[in-house]
């Protein structure tokens, strides 16, 4: 495992290896950026051989952190492993309200060929310094990168070096690094090797230079706007290797920045505590008469229920004048023509389904529609349908002084019209 504290130009070991199984200490300062490394090839010795044939360089281990008594991590210190046949990183930037408190975190291998773990704790003791944290700070947005590639030393050392090249500072150094996705940013698509983003913040004690002022004009402010990338002349000392969003850049000067006081009440420890032992309620419980709460719940609507029920079948069922007082108060005449109608069409729809349909003339040949077998016509050519009568009712002839409605006595039309 290593553990360095970035700065331009110098990488720092700061970890204490002691005897196998015991507990490595570090010593990061207060705002600067710490970055411990978890090596896969030191927990490799920590396995047992594996008893069966296989590559014991290439077994895949995982990593899980969490600070001691605790099921996670410190607020400031993040982790990531991309793959578990890649490195671990532990990174964050801790601050003034954490010096002096030893920090202990408990590192667990998980082997997944041989499924063995090993544990270690990492004790991180946080130091103060007089220069930190340097008045102006720096974020800059790297669209080229994910964290754990920023993360590596070399990386990190050239950009900070190019920062340095622009800025010019006595003093520079790494305050802290986030991924874009820890600040709502999307995942990328697996495509065209695009990458999640990175953020880096650096401080220094001088005052911004010319060139990254430049983001500030109106100019610039109105590409930004537009979705455009503006105009930076620095912007080639940092292209060759690292795509950086001139647009998304925070410029802070925490010398100007007024600080707010909020009253927030002592979160504590997050233990409970002791109020003494719990007494369950006693198992002689009162008996309860659940009676009201039937009646509330299943009997009152049920009544309201039938009330309706009786109510709608009395207005559908015994509220209909009937056939007999409809035929009293429809007049005579009307009753006729109904009558007349309906029987009309009973009429017709009889002699319909009776009635022998013959082949059309103008088809020849005719063919019988089952056999295939020539059929000639049902009728004869001098046979002639037009005298044929539409009703059977026609051919009656009726010698009576009464009235005819449609050839047949209004009073018998009355009299049929009445008994239906």
């Amino acid at each position: 495992m290593v553990s360095v504290g970035v700065f331009v130009g110098l990488i720092v070991v700061v970890t204490i290896l002691s005897k196998s199984h015991a507990d490595r200490n570090v010593y990061p300062s207060a705002g600067v950026l710490f970055v411990h490394v978890l090596e896969r090839e030191y927990f490799k010795g920590e396995f047992p051989p594996y008893p069966k044939a296989g590559d014991s360089s290439n077994d895949p281990i995982t990593f899980n952190t969490n600070l001691k008594g605790y099921p996670d991590r410190p607020g400031w210190l993040r982790y990531i492993q991309r793959t578990p046949h890649s490195d671990g990183v532990l990174y964050g930037s801790p601050t003034a309200e954490h010096v002096g408190k030893p920090t202990i975190i408990e590192i667990t291998a998980y082997n997944k060929r041989t499924f063995e773990t090993a544990r270690h704790n990492l004790v991180i003791n946080i130091m103060s310094t007089e220069e930190f944290p340097l008045p102006y700070q720096a974020e800059f947005f790297i669209k080229n990168m994910n964290v754990e590639e920023m993360l590596a030393s070399e990386v990190l050392g050239d950009f900070l070096g190019a920062v340095k090249n622009v800025w010019q500072p006595e003093r520079l150094n790494a305050i802290n690094i986030t991924s874009a996705l820890d600040r709502g940013g999307r995942v990328p698509l697996p495509i065209n090797d695009l990458k999640e983003g990175v953020y880096v913040m650096v401080g220094a004690d001088v005052q911004f230079s010319s060139c990254l002022r430049e983001v500030e004009t109106p100019q610039n402010q109105l590409r930004c706007s537009q979705e455009m990338e503006p105009v930076i002349s620095c912007d080639k000392k940092f292209r060759a290797q690292f795509n950086i969003d001139w647009c998304k850049i925070s410029l802070v000067d925490i010398t100007k920045v007024v600080p707010v006081h909020s009253n927030r009440p002592d979160p504590g420890t997050g233990v409970l505590p002791d109020i003494g032992e719990y007494n369950p309620p006693s198992e002689l419980l009162k008996s309860r008469d659940y009676f009201a709460d039937f009646l509330i719940t299943l009997a009152v609507p049920s009544a309201v229920a039938l009330v309706l029920f009786i109510i709608l079948g009395y207005s559908m069922c015994c509220r209909r004048e009937g056939v007999e007082k409809r035929n009293m108060q429809t007049p005579d005449i009307q009753l006729v023509h109904h009558s007349s109608i309906q029987k009309s069409t009973k009429e017709l729809r009889s002699m319909s389904k009776n009635r022998e349909i013959s082949w059309p003339l103008s088809t020849l040949p005719v063919f019988h529609p089952v056999s295939g077998e020539v059929v000639p016509p049902i009728h004869p050519d001098n046979y002639e349908t037009t005298s044929m009568p539409l009703m059977q009712t026609q051919t009656f002839k009726y010698h009576s002084s009464s009235p005819l409605v449609n050839g047949i006595p209004e009073e018998r039309k009355v009299a049929e019209a009445l008994n239906l």
